[in-house]
């Protein structure tokens, strides 16, 4: 009988072959010891997206569900979740998405640049961490003297595992929100041109009961702590999961070197195949049942995107990096219905430049994947360290060569 405890090290530095045991054996799961109940396969976990009337979010996304005493959008389900969203939505317009790009591919250059020198560099440390850190941290409007904090912060939040210190979750969330809560303070007093000043003066009508309905100080906190986290968190994991499947799959990292043009389907293949956001948490509202199997009311189920993106049912050769793969049946990578990432199209554009800069400037590289340290944390699989190898024939390309 398949065991899935996504917490396990084993299981997280490769829990593909335990997904495609759930498909096949436990379409339905139940762990008792974690207390949660897991759906695997494509069709299943897109449904329960699109009926949050039976998956509620109110429960929290977690396992823990820590989160769903806290005023977060992520844990709203309607009709409050209509409204927030809809100020929310006002930080990621077309607008400020095409005026980003320039500094999005100005700030990958200069990380790039400043290993210009080295056979080799921490991929993550040195640049897929840094890099979306900076594009949030410049959209939201954090000083640059922050920028770190929030990082570390933000690591403290999401980790999770046996050694994981339990007062660290209290101290990253009171870091974050003390932090935000200064800006939004301090922007009350004194305005400025920028989203959180921008957020401050926005209100929106309430489609419910018609009433003029404007965010709170700590509802902005707990905005921006949203934003900022899944803001840098997902992308920083994104980048070395495209790099090491182009490490495993050679060809298809010649078909991008030879064609710059598919940096698009790379990034919509490496959300696929490895998606940084492997599960999202919901309870339902009543019972449920599927496969012979029934779900209590009251339950906390786990969404697992990561095995729904691998449904052989659905992809051909669903275990294969492929940028000929013609069509996504589904975005599952960023949610569904309701609750889709804000920042997808942020983030997808972050990605892409990330692998239009790596591929024109490193004519030949490798990643030394096993040496890949992996970082265990609540909903986002990736590592937190990879070393990127300069091969002898790859010098660095400077920027625009």
């Amino acid at each position: 009988m398949v065991d899935f405890n996504p917490y396990d090290a084993g299981t997280w530095a490769d829990p593909y072959p335990t997904y495609a045991a759930l498909r096949a054996e436990a379409p339905v799961y139940r762990n008792d010891d974690l207390r949660f109940w897991a759906l695997s396969r494509h069709a299943d976990v897109l449904a329960a997206h699109n009926d949050w009337e039976t998956y509620s979010s109110a429960g929290g996304v977690t396992i823990e569900g820590i989160e769903k005493d806290f005023p977060m959008l992520v844990v709203k389900d309607p009709p409050d979740h209509h409204w927030h969203r809809r100020i929310v939505s006002k930080v990621f317009t077309p607008r400020r998405m095409s005026e980003l790009e320039p500094f999005i591919r100005r700030q990958a250059r200069e990380l790039l640049d400043a290993q210009r020198d080295a056979t080799e560099f921490d991929i993550v440390g040195e640049f897929a961490l840094p890099l979306p850190l900076e594009i949030i941290s410049e959209l939201l409007g954090i000083p640059v003297e922050h920028r770190m904090t929030v990082n570390r912060l933000s690591d403290l939040l999401t980790e999770r595992g046996p050694d994981t210190d339990p007062n660290q979750f209290a101290e990253a969330i009171g870091g974050l929100l003390a932090l935000y809560l200064e800006l939004v303070v301090e922007r009350r007093r004194k305005p400025q041109d920028d989203v959180i000043s921008m957020i401050i003066q926005t209100e929106v009508t309430d489609d419910e009961d018609g009433r003029t309905r404007r965010l709170s100080d700590e509802e902005i906190a707990f905005r921006f702590l949203e934003l900022g986290t899944a803001g840098h968190e997902t992308v920083a994991r994104a980048i070395p999961n495209g790099l090491m499947a182009m490490t495993r799959f050679p060809d298809q990292a010649r078909m991008l070197r030879d064609d710059p043009s598919l940096a698009t389907k790379a990034v919509e293949e490496t959300l696929r195949l490895d998606p940084p956001s492997q599960l999202q948490g919901r309870t339902t509202t009543r019972d449920v049942t599927l496969h012979g199997v029934t779900i209590p009311a009251g339950a906390k189920v786990m969404l697992v995107t990561g095995s729904a993106l691998r449904d052989e049912t659905v992809y051909d050769r669903p275990d294969v990096f492929d940028l000929t793969r013609q069509h996504h049946p589904s975005t599952l990578f960023f949610g569904f219905g309701i609750h889709r990432c804000l920042g997808a199209h942020l983030a997808r554009l972050e990605i892409k430049i990330a692998f239009e800069e790596i591929f024109a400037r490193y004519p030949e590289f490798h990643l030394d994947l096993d040496r890949a340290e992996w970082q265990v944390s609540t909903n986002v699989r990736g590592v937190s360290g990879l070393p990127f190898i300069v091969d002898p024939a790859g010098a660095s390309v400077p920027a625009g060569a």
